[in-house]
């Protein structure tokens, strides 16, 4: 199920047809997301699917037919619909419809009080009431849910995406130097980057770059903004934003120093400023999300951009690898000289990581041991004893 180097140009309607479906990878019944393991051609696929949310009022987007000099990203906001211009200089400026000669489209009838075409009553008491709805649907204004696509998915693919048990590593700098770095090291090496450098300079997803600073005589400052491919592109409350950095010398938070402290702030601040702008104002700096992944899924620095809302952030789904870019530059004041380097990191690793597998795991268990931690009886189950007394305590047989 390895992937070959050479495959045939599938559209993702082909590639839906021809899955092949071999196994659950995991299920989400709070985030509604599923992910299957299967196979296009003999080769490893991913399928995710993902329900949208509802659509009602200003809190959706809407797609529009616009000239290529837009950005892709339109709002409606109180009744209007308005696009964010890409001009050359970068500035931001809102236009409407009629400015852009776009017929408005109708889609209040497939709003969430509108759209409700058939009910079947649960049950009912005082109060409450319950019931299953069907939904108007429309591709266009109101779709049922977002696919994402992998093939051919490589062991990474299907690990990162797997079901796994988790576990709480705190990383020292010793563990950094001798497990972590390496790894890091292996992961930049070869091509293994080409798809971030392509993204960068070959302008590889430019349709979907929202916004762009460039300046190269000031490179370090230089970044692009585009949505995560998790977000579903219709409900900003559900935003999800990745700034990818042109600079190369920082692979992880462990890179950052005191001198890096200013730009930090410089670019939390830009951030902040232009995202709002980019949706009509519709969402505030106040309620973005700026952090930085420890351990990343790749090893260039970007830095993730969400809505304080995002039903991931009370789900766990950033919960234990999540360093608030606050955090990062305040840490920056008393960390040292070495800043980050020198600092022990506590996150969460799953156990199909490479990192879990590579010393982590034993470097987990080393910890417990000296902290005169019990390891777990044989049985882990209270129940399969037979008898309790009460929940934490076991009677012996």
């Amino acid at each position: 199920m390895s992937p070959q180097v050479h495959q045939k140009e599938y559209t993702l309607q082909v590639l839906l047809d021809k899955f092949q479906y071999v196994r659950d990878l995991d299920s989400n019944p709070e985030t509604k997301i599923i992910s299957l393991l299967g196979t296009v051609d003999s080769q490893a696929a991913i399928l995710t699917v993902e329900k949208t949310h509802f659509i009602h009022n200003e809190t959706i987007r809407k797609q529009s037919i616009h000239p290529p000099w837009t950005r892709i990203n339109s709002y409606r906001h109180s009744n209007n619909e308005y696009h964010p211009v890409k001009k050359h200089d970068n500035e931001i400026m809102m236009v409407s419809d009629e400015e852009l000669g776009i017929r408005k489209p109708s889609a209040t009838e497939f709003y969430l009080l509108n759209g409700v075409v058939d009910l079947k009553e649960l049950t009912s008491n005082g109060n409450y009431y319950w019931a299953l709805a069907l939904i108007k649907e429309n591709i266009d204004e109101n779709p049922t849910a977002k696919i994402s696509f992998i093939w051919p998915a490589t062991d990474v693919h299907i690990r990162r995406y797997d079901q796994q048990k988790l576990h709480l590593v705190k990383e020292t700098p010793d563990m950094y130097q001798r497990i972590v770095k390496p790894f890091i090291t292996e992961m930049t090496s070869g091509h293994k980057l080409d798809w971030v450098y392509k993204m960068l300079y070959e302008n590889t997803e430019d349709s979907r770059v929202i916004y762009k600073q460039y300046n190269e005589l000031q490179k370090e400052d230089a970044f692009i903004l585009l949505p995560d491919t998790r977000w579903d592109g219709q409900t900003l409350e559900s935003l999800y934003l990745v700034a990818l950095m042109y600079r190369d010398d920082i692979k992880s938070i462990r890179d950052f120093r005191p001198e890096h402290r200013d730009w930090l702030i410089r670019i939390n601040k830009v951030l902040k400023s232009v995202i709002p702008p980019c949706y009509n104002y519709a969402v505030h700096a106040d309620e973005l999300r700026i952090f930085i992944h420890y351990q990343p899924s790749y090893y260039h620095l970007h830095i993730h951009v969400v809505h304080i809302k995002h039903p991931g952030l009370s789900g766990g789904l950033h919960d234990g690898k999540a360093i608030q870019i606050d955090d990062a530059i305040e840490h920056l004041t008393f960390l040292g000289a070495n800043g980050w380097m020198d600092a022990c990191i506590t996150y969460t690793i799953g156990e199909n990581h490479p990192l879990w597998l590579k010393g982590l795991k034993d470097e987990v268990q080393k910890q417990l041991k000296e902290a005169n931690v019990k390891e777990p009886p044989p049985i882990n189950s209270l129940y399969s004893l037979g008898k309790t007394t009460r929940i934490g305590a076991r009677v012996s047989i």
